[in-house]
């Protein structure tokens, strides 16, 4: 053990330089720039392309509070040391974050059946 450790402190300062050294052409001349989505993204100026990039995210936030949901209904439940107040209480958060799942997906699937039947752009 005490050599395999040896062996792995001299490889890495044997590579560390090569590393260090590296060709510098591989790095992009200008730095790195991000844009902004609202400005930047094509078709920006579209009304119906900001709403579509809005409720995009809006649905980014409301999987991840979802997820956070579940996990804590499922937590709540597996940490309930058999305490059935403490059970209930967990199916139930889990039972009421997959109605609001439903809810919302069917509230994303109208909106985005009405935009594609008044003929706006698909984004």
């Amino acid at each position: 053990m005490k050599y395999l450790f040896l062996i792995f402190l001299i490889s890495l300062s044997l590579i560390n330089p090569l590393i260090a050294l590296a060709d510098s052409a591989t790095v992009p001349p200008d730095p790195i720039q991000l844009k902004n989505p609202l400005t930047d993204a094509p078709g920006a100026t579209d009304p119906s392309v900001l709403i579509g990039n809005v409720i995009n995210a809006v649905m980014g936030i409301v999987g991840s509070l979802a997820l956070a949901m579940f996990i804590y209904g499922g937590l709540t439940w597996m940490l309930a040391a058999g305490n059935d107040q403490r059970v209930q209480k967990g199916k139930d958060i889990l039972t009421w974050a997959t109605i609001g799942l439903i809810v919302i997906f069917s509230g994303y699937a109208l909106v985005r059946f009405v935009f594609v039947g008044l003929g706006f752009p698909q984004g």
